[in-house]
C-alpha cells in the first residue's frame, strides 16, 4: 500500500490450525499484501507468529497475549482487546476475515462473509454453528463499513435471504497459490501416491472436509455405480479432515469390498499438487460453495474436475470443468462418461489449467486494498 492509503490491521486469530479454505484465504492475502509493500499489521495466535513472519516479512506481526484458542475466548478478545489494539497501533481499518467483528471498533471495519449457506442450507451445518454464523452475518451486513464476499452468487444469496442492505458489499474473488498448486512433476505424483497407498492404481480424488455440504455420500454411491462392473476399477480417495457427516460411514459400509475407497485423512500441503494432478479426475459434487477454492486449486494442478452448478461453482469452473447434478445417479453418469473418455479428460485438464491463471492472490490483494480505501473514506464521512 502506497502513501495516502490506509494502514490496516488484519485479525488472523480465527484462522484454524489445519489451514482449510479460510486459512488459505487469510494466509495468501497477507502474503500478497506484504509483497506489494502493504502497510499491514497482523494479529494472530502465538502458534502462527512464525508463519506470518515468514509470509509477511515487511509487516508488523502481533501474537495475542491472552488465549484465543476457543471460540468463546476469541470472541471476548475480539470485542474488548482488538479495539484497544487498533487504537494503540494507530491503524485506519480493521479487517475481520471470518464473519465476526468488534462491535465497538474505533476505526473503519471490513468483514469477509464467505457464503450464505448458513441461511439457505442450515441443515448442512450443526444447529449451533448455523445460528452463530447467521447472527454474525446479519450483524456484519448492518454494521461493518464494508463487507467483502468472494462471488456474485454469495452476494446475490445474502441479499435475497437477509433482506439487509449493507453499507457496501465488495465482490472479490479468491486467487490460487501457484507455488503450491501447479501441474505436478512425476516425482510429486509418485510421492502423493505413496502417501495415499495407491502406488500403481488409478484413482478419483476428493479433497475437502467430510461434512454434509460436500455431498460425499452421494459421491461414494455414485462412484460404486460407475465402476462396480468395470474389470479394472479405479480407487476413490477421500482426502481431508474428518467432518460430522454420519452418512459417509453408511455409504462406505454399503460399498462392495472389491472396490477401494480410501480415507486418506489430512494430507500435507506438499503432497496436494501430486494428489490432485495425479488423479484420473477430481470429483467435488458440492451442494453449494461461497467460492469453491478446492475446485480452483485442482484446476491449477491441471486436473480434470467434476463439480456441480450450485451457487458460485460455475463462476470458478466456467467451461473448463465438467458438471453434474447432486444425486448419486447424476454423479455416476458423469463419472462413467469421463472415465470412458480420456480425450475429454485431457481437454478439460488443459482448459482448467488455463482458466486457473485468471485467478491470482495479487489481484485479490489489489481489490482488498481498494476496499480498505473505500472503508476508510466512508468511515471519515460519518
Amino acid at each position: 500500500m502506497g502513501r495516502g492509503e490506509p494502514s490496516v490491521l488484519i485479525d488472523a486469530t480465527a484462522v484454524p490450525a489445519d489451514r482449510g479454505g479460510v486459512g488459505r484465504y487469510v494466509d495468501s492475502l497477507v502474503q500478497a499484501l506484504d509483497a506489494d509493500d502493504g502497510r499491514i499489521s497482523v494479529v494472530c495466535q502465538p502458534r502462527d507468529a512464525g508463519l506470518y513472519h515468514q509470509l509477511a516479512p515487511r509487516s508488523r506481526i502481533i501474537p495475542t497475549v491472552q488465549s484465543t484458542a476457543t471460540r468463546t475466548a476469541r470472541l471476548a478478545w475480539e470485542q474488548t482487546t482488538l479495539p484497544r489494539l487498533a487504537r494503540r497501533l494507530g491503524v485506519h481499518v480493521v479487517h475481520s476475515p471470518h464473519y465476526t467483528m468488534p462491535l465497538a471498533s474505533p476505526v473503519a471495519s471490513v468483514v469477509t462473509l464467505h457464503d450464505a449457506t448458513f441461511f439457505t442450507d442450515a441443515v448442512l451445518h450443526s444447529s449451533v454453528k448455523a445460528r452463530f454464523f447467521r447472527t454474525w452475518t446479519l450483524t456484519a451486513l448492518r454494521r461493518a463499513t464494508v463487507c467483502v464476499v468472494p462471488s456474485k452468487a454469495t452476494a446475490a444469496e445474502l441479499a435475497r435471504v437477509t433482506k439487509v442492505r449493507p453499507r457496501r458489499m465488495e465482490i472479490i474473488e479468491h486467487g490460487v497459490d501457484v507455488e503450491r498448486f501447479h501441474p505436478p512433476s512425476p516425482e510429486e505424483v509418485r510421492a502423493a501416491r505413496e502417501a495415499i497407498g495407491v502406488e500403481r492404481m488409478r484413482y478419483i480424488a476428493f479433497l475437502g472436509a467430510l461434512e454434509p455440504r460436500k455431498n460425499v455420500p452421494a459421491l461414494i454411491r455414485g462412484f460404486v455405480k460407475a465402476v462396480e462392473d468395470r474389470p479394472d476399477p479405479p480407487a476413490l480417495v477421500l482426502a481431508g479432515q474428518p467432518g460430522w457427516d454420519t452418512q459417509v460411514e453408511k455409504a462406505l459400509d454399503a460399498a462392495p469390498l472389491r472396490l477401494r475407497v480410501i480415507r486418506a485423512g489430512y494430507l500435507p500441503f506438499e503432497t496436494l499438487a501430486g494428489f490432485l494432478g495425479g488423479a484420473d479426475l477430481v470429483a467435488y459434487p458440492s451442494l453449494g460453495e461461497g467460492f469453491g477454492l478446492p475446485v480452483l486449486e485442482a484446476m491449477a494442478c491441471g486436473a480434470c474436475v467434476l463439480t456441480t452448478r450450485r451457487l458460485s461453482l460455475p463462476e470458478v469452473g466456467g467451461d473448463a470443468v465438467a458438471y453434474c447434478g447432486v444425486g448419486a445417479g447424476d454423479v455416476a453418469v458423469a463419472l462413467s462418461e469421463l472415465l470412458d473418455d480420456p480425450s475429454r479428460r485431457a481437454a478439460l485438464a488443459a482448459a482448467a489449467q488455463r482458466r486457473a491463471k485468471e485467478f491470482s492472490w495479487a489481484a485479490c490483494a489489489d481489490r482488498h486494498r481498494e476496499a480498505y480505501g473505500r472503508a476508510w473514506l466512508a468511515h471519515h464521512r460519518r
